[in-house]
């Protein structure tokens, strides 16, 4: 591939936007490169989301939520209660309050975090949801599952979405900290899970 001219140099400095219909609710995004997946919403989020269940009232979390399409549709999706996204990108962060605003969403905000290790300490969750990088290590995703066990409210739900080849490591992990565990969807890429604190 050749060096870009000055031309597409310029065309890759200007934000990226798009329309994307999740869950019943077409969202206007916008991103940059350098954010997972900034030109269309990828096939982990669509599948997570498309198995969800989430009441009109949940409070809930989104773990690594990028630009913000898996927050912001919870949002939409429980209206009566308030969505938190986390990341611990700052663009990411930005661009995730930026389309909040963009969208007319006032129950969602996006605040730095690595993981819950920011999340105020008070704070409970009906629903925790993350699409769970492939790249994490062994040691964040116990984290991840131990800081959800901790911040979710009895009987709260935590969904993840993972690659394939994550599979057997996600069923063992979230049986071994949640006692819980149940595959939802199994794709050619993507498996969704769920396990609930009781």
């Amino acid at each position: 591939m050749p060096a870009p001219d000055k031309t597409t140099l310029n065309r890759w400095r200007q934000d990226i936007r798009f329309n994307a219909l999740l869950r019943e609710h077409t969202l206007t995004y916008t991103t940059t490169w350098g954010i997972f997946s900034p030109e269309s919403i990828d096939a982990g989020t669509q599948l997570l989301l498309d198995y969800m269940e989430v009441p009109a009232d949940a409070d809930c979390l989104d773990i690594g939520c990028g630009y913000g399409p898996i927050g912001m549709t919870l949002a939409k999706l429980a209206p009566q209660g308030q969505t938190l996204m986390v990341d611990k990108d700052f663009m990411a962060v930005e661009y995730a309050n930026k389309n909040c605003a963009l969208n007319g969403i006032n129950n969602a905000k996006a605040m730095l975090s690595n993981g819950l290790q920011h999340v105020p300490e008070g704070m409970k969750f009906d629903i925790i949801v993350s699409n769970l990088p492939a790249k994490a290590s062994k040691e964040q995703h116990y984290l991840f599952l131990f800081d959800s066990l901790a911040r979710l409210k009895p009987g709260g739900r935590f969904y993840v979405v993972t690659i394939n080849g994550l599979r057997e490591f996600m069923a063992r992990t979230m049986k071994e900290v949640f006692g819980d565990y149940d595959k939802l969807k199994q794709g050619k890429v993507y498996t969704v899970a769920v396990s609930e604190k009781r």
